[in-house]
């Protein structure tokens, strides 16, 4: 069995209730067990983490279970190593175009 984690963004949260995703973001700051970041459409999300999870980028890509509207579960952190940091309109443009129609069977979902 494959596991299809689409890669979304704030917006798209909803629609993904209940599955795993990829949410590339920009970490923001820790609240307690959790952290806070801006996903690339510039949505804020919180991202429930375990004890021994570490976030150590400002970019990150998390892979996660969609808990509800604003919130996924951390199952893991792939850290994108941006000095100059990283467009993330152009991230969010992309992310959008593989839910386009056209590109159905490139992108299941």
């Amino acid at each position: 069995m494959v596991l299809v984690t689409p890669r979304i963004n704030s917006v798209r949260l909803p629609a993904f209730k209940g599955r795993h995703v990829r949410l590339p973001c920009k970490l923001l700051k820790f609240q307690g067990s959790s952290a806070i970041v801006e996903a690339c459409d510039g949505g804020k999300v919180e991202v429930r983490l375990n004890k021994l999870d570490e976030l150590t980028e400002t970019y990150t890509e998390i892979i996660g279970l969609v808990i509800d509207d604003s919130t996924i579960k951390f199952i893991h952190g792939l850290n994108i190593d941006c000095a100059k940091g990283l467009d993330m309109k152009l991230v969010n443009d992309v992310i959008e175009l593989t839910f386009n129609p056209r590109f159905k069977k490139m992108f299941p979902q």
